[in-house]
């Protein structure tokens, strides 16, 4: 009875080894040139990384010494003004606050269920097909692009009532608040823009998501006597739920400092008020009438408002810039953290 060969497998040491042997024959030289290349590539990718990273730290240590006399609780809770002094980004920020929660709403409920349907319902028929190679390519589109369609379809909505009727006709919702049209630059005209500007990119990474679940796990329960929805509430999304929260941290982080949308769909580069008039979290709670009114109110962002400082003449509000991208960064870092640690939940509940 013959003995089956012997395995092994090649140690580290092993490994390290082969660079000093004497290959046979004529690939050597082979050989020694792919490892040499190696070697290059390697040194290359490390540059690349390390000189991106340098290049952030200086960026940041410029901005952060820029603000130091600048930055502090003041400049939060004061509006801007022609003084730099007395400049502050407080409007900014809560029409960023308004903005970005609009534009989450309608976004990610809209962008999720449209991958549901392309992944889990939708037949592979030209249609189908037709539509995925589309969404990739507007999840490319220019940000400047989408505020052309958002100027034309959402502030002046095709100057069907008119270019002088603006917000001269309005409906009434429930009573409460008067939707003007056409819309006008109000925050609703603009999270509507910028849901046209991140639905793709959500679209995507949660179609990414939905087809890295195992289909075994889709087979099993249907053969449990799961309905289709069932499956998929209780079996695909959880699963996809990391993948699908990081297509969501990334879309709405641009969203949160995508600038030029905003400029084009007519947003406020000065403003001394908040949208209806909140400026602190406890007329949220006193005063929740006003949260249905913000949606149609003017607004700026911190985007437009840093933009507006760093163009201005000589160097007077290079601090008041500095401060604002501290800001920026700030909340962009609490936002993200908040995701990444819903994701971090989410998947330690995966048992595949």
């Amino acid at each position: 009875m013959s003995t089956p060969p012997l395995s092994v497998t090649p140690q580290p040491s092993d490994v390290q080894s082969l660079k000093s042997v004497n290959f046979i024959s004529g690939s050597d030289s082979t050989i020694r040139r792919r490892l040499f290349l190696s070697r290059v590539f390697a040194w290359c990718c490390r540059i690349a990384t390390y000189s991106a990273l340098a290049a952030l730290v200086a960026l940041l240590a410029s901005i952060i010494v820029n603000c130091l006399g600048r930055l502090n609780l003041s400049f939060i809770t004061s509006v801007n003004s022609v003084d730099p002094a007395e400049a502050g980004i407080l409007a900014g920020l809560w029409g960023s606050f308004w903005l970005i929660s609009l534009t989450t709403l309608m976004s990610v409920p809209l962008g999720i269920g449209s991958a549901v349907y392309l992944e889990e319902y939708a037949k592979d028929t030209w249609l189908t097909r037709v539509i995925k190679v589309n969404l990739s390519n507007l999840a490319g589109v220019p940000s400047i692009v989408y505020g052309m369609l958002g100027l034309t379809v959402f502030v002046r909505m095709f100057d069907l009532f008119g270019s002088s009727a603006a917000k001269s006709k309005a409906i009434n919702l429930l009573g409460i608040v008067k939707i003007p049209l056409p819309l006008g630059d109000i925050i609703l005209a603009g999270a509507l823009t910028m849901t046209l500007v991140i639905l793709p990119i959500i679209i995507i990474a949660s179609q990414e998501a939905l087809r890295a679940v195992p289909s075994s796990i889709r087979t099993a329960s249907l053969a449990l006597g799961a309905t289709r929805w069932q499956t998929i509430r209780h079996q695909v999304l959880p699963a996809a739920m990391p993948g699908i929260s990081t297509g969501v941290i990334l879309a709405v982080s641009r969203a949160i400092g995508d600038t030029a949308p905003l400029i084009m769909i007519g947003a406020l580069t000065v403003a001394r008020f908040c949208p209806a008039g909140i400026d602190s979290p406890v007329k949220l709670l006193t005063e929740p009438q006003r949260i249905l009114q913000a949606p149609m109110d003017q607004f700026t962002a911190m985007p437009i408002e840093i933009f507006h400082w760093a163009k201005q003449p000589g160097d007077d509000f290079s601090p008041v810039a500095a401060s604002g991208i501290v800001v920026l960064l700030l909340v962009l870092s609490v936002f993200n953290g908040f995701a990444v640690w819903i994701r971090y939940r989410t998947s330690r509940g995966l048992k595949w």
